[in-house]
């Protein structure tokens, strides 16, 4: 296990390139499974995540070429669907949650697929029912055993049908889409998801040749087709480490500038920080953020307490919400954080609170932080990183703490965020990994 060893207090300056979008590429790669001709995808992130993801398609027969830093080709034309019944791929998809959506594609393709209960961030229960609603309403079987957490799914006679999605979930989405294109009929998806992820895996499902209305709304209308041809892809950056980055310029007091943003897709994130008194300049395509020794977060109209809560795009993603909470710590004013999604993704406040940030912990699902306007610096202490989200907040808490701080697993950190140490020191931080 690898530790982070931070010494904060360090002004941050210079401009930093965000990685490829994590959720993106986990889609756009089981996508891959759609068709046995090359897809080559660009801009994907190297992170733990997609590693293994990419791992594991290269167990199930997928073949893969790095050509350049950042762009693989990868072709599924052998696939060896046994694959899927062994202890190798039990142990693999197991491990990755993003796994779970090689089912959709697998489905389409070859009428059947196995998973196991997949892994990923311990923030509380992750329910798979939208997926497996979906897909059983394309005519899917589903099967589980509860001895080993295996579920079996079948399909012989998919066809097209009218769905209307319990929740907006964008996995759950991507894995209908996927099944759907394939699947002989018309689909339509209500209540679909349509994050810039959904968005992007779409137009890339459209230059293979699928038959899709609707991007971008929450109605998708799906013509299946019998096959689809490769094709070429690029995926955005990530909207999570911009936002990111804009959380650290901020509480560190420094001056940075994030290039090539792609900015008309980052929605809400830029004003839900200027919420928080936080200046942000659009320059083209990048954004600037300029030193600020203080910032005020707003309050409502009448006066009330501001609250910042997540919501389904163009809602504000729940990914930032932990570092929207860590960035108030040391605001002037006090916000309302509502984390309506998971409920254990708040429990990280208690290390915080060991900093010295002003947290009330009203339930699994709100905190209110009582901003210190600097007066007070974060103090330095050593804590555990318990996912990807709040692992990064804690390592810009560090950043602006007085002292030296030490992050344990920090896996967790690696599995979203692309040598973010090494990064983050060509901009001046003091960041060191080890063992």
């Amino acid at each position: 296990m690898s530790s982070f060893e931070i010494k904060g207090g360090n002004t941050l300056q210079g401009e930093i390139t965000p990685q490829g979008a994590k959720n993106e590429a986990l889609q756009v790669i089981c996508a891959t499974l759609l068709t046995p001709e090359p897809v080559i995808l660009h801009n994907i992130p190297v992170i733990r995540d997609v590693i293994n993801l990419i791992d594991l398609m290269k167990s199930l027969g997928v073949r893969v070429d790095k050509q350049a830093p950042g762009t693989y080709l990868f072709e599924a034309g052998n696939i060896d669907i046994d694959y899927l019944s062994t202890d190798d791929f039990r142990e693999k998809g197991a491990s990755l949650r993003g796994s779970v959506m090689i089912i959709g594609p697998l489905l389409a393709r070859f009428h059947k697929a196995f998973i196991p209960r997949p892994g990923g961030d311990k923030i509380g229960r992750r329910r798979l029912d939208t997926h497996f609603s979906g897909l059983q309403k394309l005519g899917a079987r589903f099967s589980f055993n509860h001895l080993d957490n295996f579920y079996r799914v079948e399909a012989d006679n998919m066809k097209g049908t009218y769905m209307l999605l319990d929740e907006a979930s964008v996995t759950g989405t991507a894995n209908i889409l996927m099944a759907a294109v394939l699947t002989p009929g018309k689909t339509t998806i209500y209540n679909a998801a349509c994050e810039p992820y959904v968005q992007q895996l779409c137009k890339m499902l459209v230059a293979m040749g699928a038959k899709i209305e609707g991007i971008g709304s929450n109605l998708l209308n799906i013509e299946g087709v019998d096959s689809l041809s490769g094709c070429e892809h690029t995926i955005l950056p990530d909207m999570i480490e911009i936002g990111s980055f804009i959380g650290m310029a901020a509480l560190t007091h420094s001056e940075i500038t994030i290039k090539d943003v792609a900015y008309n897709n980052l929605g809400i994130i830029p004003d839900s920080f200027r919420r928080l008194g936080i200046a942000i300049e659009q320059i083209g395509d990048d954004i600037k953020i300029p030193r600020q020794q203080e910032y005020e977060i707003e309050t409502f109209i009448d006066g009330s307490i501001m609250t910042i809560a997540d919501a389904p795009w163009p809602g504000l993603t729940p990914d930032l919400l932990s570092v929207i909470l860590v960035v108030a710590t040391q605001a002037k004013g006090s916000v309302l954080i509502h984390q309506k999604m998971f409920e254990s993704r708040l429990f990280f406040v208690d290390k915080l609170i060991d900093m010295g940030a002003q947290i009330i912990l009203c339930d699994p699902h709100r905190a209110t932080v009582i901003g210190l306007n600097n007066q007070y610096r974060l103090r330095p202490t050593t804590m555990t990183s318990p996912d990807i989200r709040a692992g990064v907040a804690l390592l810009i808490a560090a950043l602006s703490a007085g002292g030296t701080s030490t992050i344990h697993n920090i896996e967790q950190i690696d599995r979203g965020y692309q040598e973010i140490d090494t990064r983050l020191a060509r901009l001046g931080a003091e960041i060191k990994r080890i063992s």
